[in-house]
This record gives structure tokens, sequence and C-alpha cells, in this order.
């Protein structure tokens, strides 16, 4: 696949994504937008709001001018303050609002991606004020694909509307987050020189992929299968997801959600830093 071919399937994939949460939203009744999400303080809305607002910022619009309440107990620091803001500012948009308002960002979004010429290595801005930073463009469009695949979970596991998990953005988002498992456990979790641990992923989106430990204490990772690792992981895609985007502590899963085989103190390490994104 050629860089330009691959720019054009990530825009593809965040199409296909958000056009879905917008279908998924068209017809859904007004009380279902005050539904709790796996966010820690954020409804429908508000996850919906974040999608719009991280896209707005994208397009250049201004941030809106508002003042957040001092009582919001899920924002821990000043990064969830700057994305609390945009969100806070639409809690009392209605839910046509809502959705006439996220067409319009996907209408503008999707028309500058089809007319971008930026090629895929080239630097440039995430927009987020204080907190931006520059990035080749591919890596940006990854981002998005995997922050807008993941939200449009959060929407239909609150909504009880499954769907999507095999997408051609779902298989972004594994990738994504399996470039960040060596470092969660030769580094973050401390796994000993020599260390194996192994990821047995069923469901959507089957993957085994194994992680090893090399002498000077780095990590690596391959498809290969491993006989006799330190530690194997057993579980399914959907639950991969929640424990790696925050969305869930590993103590609070069904018993059968997870299966561990292996050293239970360095399963546990793991565990614990598992979380790469909130």
């Amino acid at each position: 696949m050629t860089d330009n071919q691959a720019v054009q399937s990530l825009a593809d994939a965040w199409t296909q994504t958000i056009e879905s949460i917008a279908e998924l939203l068209a017809a859904l009744p007004g009380d279902s937008w005050n539904r709790p999400t796996e966010c820690p303080g954020w409804s429908v809305r508000d996850v919906v709001s974040h999608v719009i607002a991280v896209e707005s910022e994208l397009l250049g619009d201004p941030r809106p001018i508002h003042s957040l309440p001092s009582d919001l107990r899920h924002i821990k620091d000043e990064v969830s303050r700057y994305l609390e803001l945009p969100v806070d500012k639409r809690r009392c948009h209605t839910a046509p609002e809502m959705t006439s308002e996220l067409e319009y960002v996907i209408i503008r979004r999707a028309r500058a991606l089809r007319g971008a010429t930026t090629g895929a290595a080239d630097v440039v801005r995430f927009p987020a004020g204080p907190y931006s930073f520059e990035l080749p463009y591919q890596r940006l469009l990854q981002m998005r694909v995997l922050d807008v695949w993941v939200h449009e979970q959060d929407l239909r596991r609150a909504l009880q509307l499954p769907g999507n998990l095999d997408s051609a953005a779902a298989q972004v988002t594994r990738d994504l987050l399996l470039l960040g498992l060596p470092k969660t456990i030769a580094k973050q979790a401390g796994a000993p020189a020599g260390a194996v641990v192994v990821f047995d992923v069923t469901g959507p989106l089957e993957f085994l992929r194994t992680v090893r430990v090399d002498e000077s204490g780095r990590g690596t990772i391959d498809g290969q299968i491993s006989l006799g690792p330190d530690v194997q992981f057993t579980l399914g895609w959907e639950t991969f997801l929640r424990l790696a985007c925050g969305r869930v502590r590993p103590e609070a899963l069904p018993a059968d959600a997870l299966r561990i085989d292996g050293d239970d103190e360095l399963a546990a390490r793991i565990l614990e830093h598992f979380a790469q994104t909130h």
C-alpha cells in the first residue's frame, strides 16, 4: 500500500465510523441522550459533544467561550478541564441541535479530508490550545480513527446497540493499541529479561500476539505462538479494548471475561498498567 493509499484508507475508516455514530443517533429517543457511558462523568450527549469539539478544532473553528462549574468531580487535571469545556457548553443543547451540528461537522471534515494535499509523512499540528503538538499526518489520522471509533463503542455499549467491532477502524485501533504493549510489559510492568507474555484474543476481531522481553529489557511483539509463556491472557476483543482504553478495571470484569494462566504477580502488574488511553 502506498502512502497515499494508506491516508485514503484512514480517511475512509474515519468516515465510516463517524457516519455510523450519526446513524445511531438519528432515531435516538430524547431520554437516551442522558444515559451514562464508561467515560467518567460523560453521558451519551457528552461523548458526542467531545467528538464534535475535536473535529471542529481540526477544522480551525474557535473554541467556545464558557466557564466550567466548580463541582465536576471527574475533572482531575488541566487536560481534562480543557476537554470538558466544549462538552459542558453543549449540555443544554437539544437532540436535534446535537445531530444537526454533528452532521454539519461530518460534511465539512469529509470535504477537508478529500481535498487535503498533505502527505503521509508531512508534519502537522494537532490543535489543542496549550496542549497542541506536532506529528506526521498519517499518525494524526490514525489517532482520529482510534478516538472516534472508541467513542462509537462507548455509545454502543451505553445504548446496548453493539456493532462495528470488526470494521476497518477497529483494525486501526487494534494495531495502535498493540504498538504500546511492549512498553507496557517491559517498562511499566517491569517484566524481567526473558519474559514471554501471550494475548489470545477472541471474538469479532481475533488475534494472537506474543510480547518478548530481551536481555536488555526491551520488549518486542510478534504473532508467533509461544509454548509455555510466563503469562497468557485469554479474553474477548471488546474486553481487551475496554481494558486498554481504561473503560473498566480488571477486578470489575465478570469472572469469565478474562482468563489468566501463569505468573499471577506479573499478570497483576501488567493489568495495573494496561490502560493506554482514557
